[in-house]
Order: structure tokens, then C-alpha cells, then sequence
């Protein structure tokens, strides 16, 4: 190999590798608050997820990209602020989720199970949302969560009365 191609291919392998460090230093630099939510199913069972909160717009758009896993009955709560179509995809994300799309008032619209890792696949709400909960691949049936099924904490509304 020649001393310029030497030099050339030193050279990209620095870009390389600066540019590797600007990615995980710009990943680092988003943060989530993790707050408990309870999952209420139509029989009246109750769940208690721990999630992380994504209500940023640099938060919603990392999500759980480059995540290689996350624990049981934790997951990553999408709060847009506003109720609209929602589109999801799956782009650097290697574990495989369930998803579901929340209207304001907490409750579970729509579900997408088992979304594929690193899929550039749109997952649409089909509806207007508010909210989108993301869980491991498995806990929609696990927990037995269907629509209707509703949502409180985290900003949640909460159906509990007052005394």
C-alpha cells in the first residue's frame, strides 16, 4: 500500500471514529425522568409499569433507539402534548415492542404488537392520539391488555374520586 494510501485510509478511520463519538456523546446528552404508572385491564386487574418519559422532542424522537433491552413491566411513555395522528417506526431499535396508542383521557385505543427491530416500517394510531406506552415485544398478551383498557400516572388523568 502506498504512504498517500496509508494516510487516506488513516484519515477516514479518524473521521470514523470522531464521528462515532459525536453520535454517543449527542445520545448521551438526552435523559429520561422515570415515573410508575398502572395499567387498569377492562376485568378490573391492576399493573404497575415503571416508565421512562419522552415528552421532549429530542426525547420522542431517540425513544428506545439503540436500547438492547429493558427490564419486565418497564417501558417508555410518548407524551405529544397535543392529540393527533401518531406514526412510529422502529429505526435503530433493536428490541422487538408492543405498542400502544392512549387518547388524553388515558385510555388504549389501538395496540401494535411484537413491531419489528430495525424496521423502517410506519405503525400507525389509525386514530388520533395523545399517547404512545412502549413495552417489550410479549406484555399485551402476558398482562392481558386490550382497548379500553386505561392508563393513570405520569400526567395520566386519574378516574379515582375524590371524598
Amino acid at each position: 500500500m502506498s504512504r498517500v494510501a496509508v494516510i487516506a485510509a488513516r484519515s477516514a478511520l479518524t473521521a470514523l471514529f470522531l464521528l462515532s463519538l459525536l453520535v454517543a456523546s449527542a445520545m448521551a446528552e438526552v435523559s429520561f425522568a422515570k415515573e410508575r404508572i398502572r395499567l387498569i385491564t377492562a376485568s378490573g386487574r391492576t399493573h404497575d409499569l415503571t416508565v421512562e418519559l419522552a415528552r421532549e422532542p429530542g426525547q420522542r424522537e431517540q425513544g428506545l433507539m439503540y436500547r438492547r433491552q429493558m427490564a419486565p413491566n418497564h417501558g417508555m411513555l410518548f407524551d405529544f402534548g397535543e392529540t393527533r395522528p401518531v406514526m412510529m417506526w422502529m429505526r435503530n431499535t433493536y428490541l422487538p415492542l408492543d405498542m400502544l396508542f392512549i387518547a388524553s383521557d388515558g385510555t388504549i385505543r389501538t395496540i401494535h404488537e411484537n413491531a419489528v427491530p430495525l424496521s423502517e416500517a410506519i405503525i400507525d394510531s389509525r386514530e388520533p392520539v395523545a399517547y404512545v406506552l412502549e413495552l417489550n415485544a410479549g406484555s399485551v398478551k402476558r398482562l392481558g391488555i386490550s382497548p379500553g383498557d386505561r392508563l393513570e400516572g405520569a400526567g395520566l388523568p386519574s378516574t379515582e374520586k375524590a371524598n
